[in-house]
C-alpha cells in the first residue's frame, strides 16, 4: 500500500486537468505565435487561460504572465524590481524559500542591495512592529515575505504588510506558492506588487507557473529571445502547462471550501491519533498544528530521535512518502528549522495532505510510526501498538 503525504512538494494532476490538456497533445499542437488558423486557436487557449487565472485572483489579464514555475517568477520579480527601481535595500525573513534567499544573496554579493531580516517569534511569525521599524529606517525598500510557509505552514498577514508597504513607499513581493488555490485573493486593491504561483502545487502539471505583476510596474525581461508574454518572457509558450494550470486553478476554487474542510480535518485527525499513539515527546513546529494560523494541508511534527536511521527513511521503506530533516544522526536540519531553533534531538517530519488522501491512510501511517518505535530499542516509547490495534 503506497501512501503519498508530500503534497506541499507536488500534487497529483487532477483527472479533469489531464482531460483538458489532452487535445493540446494531439490535435491543437500548433505554435501560438503562428499566424495561421491552427496557431490562432492555440493562442486563444493561452489567452483564455490568462483570463481564468486573472478572474480567480481578482486581477486583470494583462497583469498575469506565464512562467516555468514559481522559482522563475521569484527570480523575475525580485531581480526585475531591484533593477527597474534602483532599490538598494531588501527586507525578508530567514524562513523564506531558498529561491528568495539565494536571489537576494546574489544581489547583495554583487553590491546591488543590503538585506535586513525581520524578527520572528518562537513559532516563526513575522514581528510586524520590527518590520515597521525596518521600513521606517529604509523607506522605498523591497519587501519579500511569503504568504504560506512551505515547511511549517505559517500564514503571514500579507494584508497588514501591504498597508505598511504603502505607508513607506515600499515594493511588496509575496511568495504565494503554497496558498494559490487554497486561499482567496482579490488583487484589485490588495496593495501587493508581485506574487507567484506554480501549477503542480494545486493539482496541475509541473513546469508551469505564473507571476502577477501589478499594472503600475514595468520590469525588464528575465528571458530574451521573443515577444511572448508581451515581451516579458521570450520563448514558445508551454501551452500544455498553461492550459493545465488554468484548469487546475478553476477546479481548486470551484471546490475550495470543500477541499479546505477535508484537508483541515485530515490534519486534526492526524494530530488526535498521534496524541494517543503512546509516543512520548511529540511536538509541532511553527503554527502547523493551528487550523486558523496555518495552511490547512501542512503539519510539521517533531519526533524523538530513533536509535538508528530516520523516520522519513523508514516510512519510505514502508511505501509512505513524507518529507523532513533530522539532526539525530548528524544530518542537518533545514534552514527553516534552524531559524526556529528547534530541539536538536528531534526529527522533523512534514506531512502534507491533498483532497485525494483519506482518514484510513492516516490510520495506517500512525500504525507504521508506532511499529517503527516499537522495533527501535533506543526509542523512548511504551507499548502503544496494543492501544492502536484496539481502534480497529
Amino acid at each position: 500500500m503506497e501512501i503519498y503525504l508530500d503534497n506541499a512538494a507536488t500534487t497529483a494532476p487532477d483527472p479533469e486537468v489531464i482531460e483538458a490538456i489532452l487535445p493540446f497533445l494531439t490535435t491543437h499542437y500548433a505554435n501560438p505565435s503562428s499566424a495561421h488558423a491552427a496557431g490562432k486557436r492555440v493562442k486563444e487557449a493561452v489567452d483564455q487561460a490568462r483570463r481564468t487565472v486573472a478572474h480567480w485572483l481578482g486581477a486583470s489579464p494583462e497583469e498575469i504572465y506565464f512562467t516555468a514555475g514559481a522559482t522563475e517568477g521569484i527570480n523575475l520579480t525580485l531581480s526585475g524590481a531591484i533593477q527597474a527601481y534602483d532599490l538598494n535595500h531588501a527586507i525578508t525573513s530567514r524562513i523564506e524559500h531558498k529561491a528568495v534567499l539565494q536571489t537576494l544573496k546574489r544581489h547583495e554579493k554583487e553590491g546591488d542591495i543590503e538585506t535586513s531580516f525581520v524578527k520572528l517569534d518562537e513559532r516563526g511569525n513575522v514581528d510586524l512592529y520590527h518590520l515597521e521599524n525596518l521600513l521606517r529606517a529604509n523607506p522605498r525598500t523591497l519587501i519579500a515575505l511569503m504568504h504560506g510557509n512551505n515547511e511549517i505552514g505559517n500564514l503571514t498577514d500579507i494584508h497588514a504588510i501591504a498597508v505598511l508597504a504603502k505607508r513607506y513607499n515600499a515594493v511588496f513581493f509575496t511568495d504565494t506558492t503554497q496558498t494559490v488555490g487554497k486561499e482567496h485573493f482579490d488583487l484589485q486593491d490588495a496593495g501587493i506588487d508581485f506574487l507567484v504561483g506554480s501549477a503542480h502545487k494545486f493539482h496541475g502539471p509541473k513546469g508551469a507557473g505564473f507571476v502577477y505583476i501589478n499594472r503600475k510596474h514595468q520590469l525588464k525581461p528575465l528571458i530574451y529571445g521573443g515577444g511572448q508574454e508581451r515581451g516579458q518572457r521570450g520563448g514558445t509558450e508551454n501551452v500544455i502547462g498553461i492550459v493545465g494550470l488554468a484548469k487546475a486553478l478553476e477546479i481548486s476554487y470551484r471546490h475550495l471550501e470543500a477541499t479546505r474542510n477535508k484537508v483541515s480535518k485530515l490534519k486534526q485527525y492526524l494530530v488526535s491519533k498521534l496524541a494517543i499513539s503512546g509516543i512520548e515527546g511529540i511536538c509541532y513546529n511553527g503554527e502547523s498544528k493551528s487550523v486558523e494560523n496555518s495552511v490547512p494541508n501542512v503539519l510539521n511534527v517533531s519526533f524523538p530521535c530513533l536509535g538508528t536511521g530516520s523516520i522519513v527513511a523508514k516510512l519510505d521503506q514502508l511505501g509512505i512518502g513524507v518529507s523532513g530533516g533530522s539532526a539525530c544522526q548528524g544530518g542537518g536540519a533545514s534552514h527553516v528549522m534552524q531559524a526556529l531553533a528547534c530541539e536538536a534531538n528531534k526529527e522533523n517530519v512534514r506531512f502534507s495532505f491533498s483532497k485525494f488522501n483519506t482518514f484510513e491512510e492516516l490510520d495506517h501511517v500512525v500504525e507504521a510510526i508506532v511499529r517503527i518505535y516499537e522495533s527501535d530499542p533506543a526509542a523512548a516509547t511504551h507499548k502503544a501498538w496494543k492501544r492502536i490495534a484496539s481502534w480497529a
